[in-house]
């Protein structure tokens, strides 16, 4: 059953949070979002903005939460900050929070879907499977999406921009794939999460597109679209004892992310099914603006 639009309030207006506000208020919902300094905020037309801290009203309003901010060593900030005054609102029939497919860790290439028991093996994908389950203990009053996230990509945030920054590196590991998920395909996520009423209870969703790739495959595409040549090859081995310990992380995990459940669940497909499509997309964008 679709519910009608209400009152979004999104904690955190990063990147991805600016996505999902910007579509919601587009939709139709009264949106509101969270920042740490409201004065240096840039919300999307019609979604207001209030200082973190000051949540606690919005949050008597809100139908709907979405949390984005990530864990820090002390555990999940917006529920050590609001935990009281989410348990309490009185209209909030849906908590949303964007994780990231990080806890499964390494599966050396192997699938995962959305049934697959987490396995982090990095220090902060552990602090993200325990703030998971710090919003699962929500679940027995309201329904809770956890939507693991594979990489985020989008305007200004891609390999175009990285290669015309001159930092892009074509590494080569055969092999070795990265699941990606377009920002506005993460809007388009939610969205379609938060229309559909469904009872109480916690849902694991994928937000991972239909192609994982290696990486160097995405920086040639993205070269191409720019009419470049693409950065010299260097293997993984060549390019392992410059990364930073970030890039080594990221590098030391391998795995594939299924997604048919969650778009079979949302009634979706996704508007960039591949980085090939997000790329274009983004180029056409840009072009556009100018």
């Amino acid at each position: 059953m679709q519910s009608s639009p209400g009152c979004l309030l999104v904690a955190g207006l990063g990147y991805s949070g600016t996505a999902v506000a910007r579509e919601a208020a587009a939709a139709g919902w009264r949106v509101t979002g969270t920042a740490r300094d409201p004065a240096r905020a840039r919300p999307p037309p019609g979604v207001a903005v209030l200082r973190f801290e000051a949540a606690g009203e919005a949050l008597a309003a809100a139908t709907h939460l979405l949390v984005t901010a990530a864990p820090g060593e002390a555990g999940d900030p917006v529920l050590a900050a609001h935990a009281a005054a989410i348990r309490a609102a009185p209209a909030l029939r849906w908590i949303g929070y964007l994780s990231t497919t990080g806890v499964y860790g390494d599966r050396g290439g192997a699938w995962v879907d959305e049934a697959t028991a987490p396995a982090p093996g990095q220090e902060r994908s552990r602090r993200r499977l325990e703030a998971e389950q710090q919003w699962a203990a929500l679940a027995e009053a309201r329904p809770v999406d956890i939507f693991r996230t594979a990489g985020i990509y989008g305007p200004g945030r891609s390999s175009l921009d990285d290669l015309r920054a001159g930092t892009a590196r074509r590494t080569l590991r055969p092999g070795h794939v990265f699941g990606r998920i377009h920002r506005d395909d993460i809007a388009l996520a939610v969205l379609a999460a938060m229309r559909r009423h469904r009872p109480a209870g916690l849902r694991v969703l994928h937000l991972a597109d239909d192609e994982p790739a290696e990486s160097a495959a995405v920086v040639e595409e993205a070269a191409r679209l720019l009419g470049l040549a693409p950065p010299p090859a260097i293997s993984y081995d060549q390019a392992l004892p410059a990364m930073s310990p970030m890039a080594r992380s990221f590098w030391s995990e391998n795995r594939r992310v299924a997604n048919a459940a969650t778009k079979a669940a949302l009634g979706i497909v996704w508007r960039y099914p591949t980085y090939r499509e997000g790329l274009r997309a983004i180029l056409a964008e840009e072009r556009a603006a100018r």
